[in-house]
């Protein structure tokens, strides 16, 4: 089964991803963009504040780090039959550089059929709140980290409006494989939030 988190910036999606692979110890765990160490490389290019990207640029590189990593991680692991955890994926290039970046959709989602072959999530989780939450939650936690992965984050609250909006149209038009869910609360009450979804869709019992 192939489980992907998304959500705005500071929606507490890695947070509760870490939660759940704790519960399923043998499952593959993975991120985007990241992952094997190409794609990692390329990670710091699309994250560093410092990075001036066109944003179709910025597009390609999102889809070459999401090709290694479907390459080298994910598809290997679903083929032998793993359970994969997978923080963003084709979701996110649609809500930031489609809704966000106001990049073509039809385009984004012919280059995320290219990049994945066609690799389509089984369960994608998607962590909403308001953006102001997100973006102080985002920025406070940036603010200690060792890191400058900050670039998304410098973008203004206009950006993650339609970023969030976009999420939110997109678990609209997929009801069966999203399942919303608050992210307002504590880490407990939204890990709560998380458990009842995977028992529904058999993930746990």
């Amino acid at each position: 089964m192939f489980i992907t988190f998304e959500g705005i910036e500071g929606s507490g999606k890695s947070t509760q991803l870490r939660r759940v692979a704790a519960t399923l110890p043998d499952a593959i765990v993975t991120k985007e963009p990241g992952g094997p160490p190409i794609a990692e490389r390329i990670r710091a290019i699309l994250l560093d504040s410092a990075s001036a990207l066109d944003p179709t640029a910025e597009m390609f590189l999102f889809a070459a780090s999401r090709r290694q990593n479907v390459v080298e991680v994910i598809r290997p692991a679903l083929v032998r039959g793993a359970v994969v955890l997978c923080d963003r994926f084709t979701d996110a290039t649609l809500a930031y550089q489609g809704f966000g970046r106001l990049l073509d959709l039809d385009r984004l989602r012919t280059l995320n059929a290219w990049a994945t072959d066609s690799l389509t999530p089984d369960l994608t989780l998607l962590f909403d709140l308001s953006e102001e939450t997100g973006i102080t939650r985002a920025r406070s936690r940036n603010a200690g980290a060792s890191t400058d992965e900050g670039r998304f984050e410098a973008e203004d609250l206009r950006f993650h409006r339609r970023v969030r909006e976009g999420y939110l149209s997109l678990a609209t038009s997929e009801p069966k494989r999203f399942a919303v869910v608050d992210g307002n609360g504590s880490e407990d009450e939204v890990f709560a939030r998380v458990g009842e979804v995977l028992r529904e869709r058999g993930v746990l019992r």
